[in-house]
């Protein structure tokens, strides 16, 4: 125990009276971890229960330290973390025996347990002897006047008076000490090691990257499906009935025809713009047939000639499909900016829960993530679902883009 720990707990135990309730507390508490220590204070007293008593704590580790932790809780207001690993791991011995976590359980029950709670055993004595000693007046006076024993406490009732004082002076800090000493060893044994509460940090984080990443997906599907319900029908109605009144309004003067006019294809560009910016949210052929045809779309409308090959032989998250859309869509841009290319070739693979996206052209190559380029936006939007992005771009080419993204999240 560090100095600093070790000089608080004697000043709380030195700061609380044998009269006030805090060290009755902590011998409450020290108490109550004697009865799980017996089996492993028999077996120390027989050999031959050794192995047996090894076995059983095995086999009751869960309980164990369930009461442990319950122990804890009522009496200290300490929430142990349950341990990340063995608690979920199968039930069994073996299965235990071969996690770590589980060995600092055995630890603590088999010998931080009853090493502690020998000195709470000597602690409850202790306060015993103090109580006895400090009413030892009271305890000779209460036999009979012919009893030896009265005589023999009278020669010996100062030294146990000044005894049983000391020992009410010196318990409580004690109690405070040791039952900190418990506190600290049930914390480091019982609960998660600093490995295990990393791990379970990353899967919790992971796991909100996830449901994050499902979330925007989702919200972008919303946008798309009330733009396209929406404003893009409304758009569609207003371009409809100026058209209509385009053809139809013969005797209007010239200028107001103008007007007429304008606004029509005023009306058709804004349809055009909002159709380009709800496919650019979310593709409604992504969600109605797959990503198969989703890419399909983006091939035939590329500037440059697309060579699609895809094999989907596993089912895609959505969100993923949409990572995948969005990635094929930029690199392809990228291409027909930057590249100076003739064709692409794009090939979609599947096996061993992973999807793999190759994006190959026949440009210049060059091209650079750290220069700034949409390299980097895809490498971040591939990250975004646990994926990786991989650029091969020597100088007059050719390049090739590998995405890797895991099927499910």
């Amino acid at each position: 125990m560090p100095t600093t720990t070790l000089r608080r707990a004697l000043a709380r135990g030195a700061a609380r009276p044998p009269w006030s309730a805090a060290p009755w507390r902590d011998t409450r508490f020290l108490a109550a971890g004697i009865p799980p220590a017996l089996p492993i204070w028999f077996a120390v007293m027989s050999p031959r229960l050794s192995l047996v008593i090894l076995g059983l704590v095995l086999l009751c580790l869960r309980p164990l330290t369930a009461l442990q932790r319950s122990r804890l809780r009522a009496l200290r207001g300490i929430e142990v973390p349950p341990l990340l690993r063995a608690d979920d791991a199968p039930s069994g011995l073996l299965p235990r025996i071969r996690t770590g976590v589980s060995w600092r359980q055995v630890g603590y029950h088999l010998l931080a347990g009853p090493l502690l709670a020998l000195g709470a055993l000597a602690v409850v004595y202790a306060w015993g002897a103090a109580l006895a000693g400090t009413t030892v007046w009271a305890w000779a006076w209460l036999m009979p006047v012919s009893s030896p024993v009265r005589h023999q406490w009278y020669q010996l009732d100062v030294p146990l008076a000044v005894g049983g004082a000391v020992l009410l002076a010196v318990l409580p800090w004690a109690a405070a000490l040791l039952a900190r000493l418990e506190e600290r060893a049930a914390v480091r044994l019982l609960g998660p090691g600093l490995a295990e509460t990393l791990e379970h940090r990353i899967e919790e984080v992971v796991e909100s990257r996830a449901g994050l990443v499902d979330a925007v997906d989702a919200e972008r599907r919303r946008i798309e499906r009330d733009l396209h319900d929406g404003a893009q029908q409304r758009l569609t109605s207003l371009a409809m009935n100026l058209g209509l009144a385009r053809r139809t309004l013969k005797d209007v003067r010239p200028e107001v025809m103008q007007v007429i006019v304008e606004a029509h294809e005023e009306a058709q560009a804004a349809i055009d713009e909002l159709r380009d910016l709800v496919r650019g949210l979310h593709p409604a052929v992504l969600e109605d047939r797959g990503l198969d045809a989703a890419l399909s779309g983006i091939a035939a409308r590329a500037p440059l000639p697309v060579r699609l090959d895809v094999r989907l032989a596993e089912r895609i998250a959505p969100t993923v499909e949409a990572v995948a859309y969005f990635t094929v869509s930029e690199a392809l841009t990228n291409v027909a900016k930057h590249a100076r290319a003739s064709r692409v070739d794009l090939s979609v693979r599947t096996a061993g829960g992973r999807l793999r996206l190759v994006i190959s052209d026949d440009g210049v190559g060059g091209a650079d993530a750290a220069r700034g380029t949409g390299l980097t936006g895809l490498r971040k939007r591939a990250a975004s679902v646990d994926g990786t992005l991989s650029v091969l771009s020597p100088l007059g080419g050719p390049t090739t883009i590998t995405v890797e993204l895991p099927c499910a999240l």
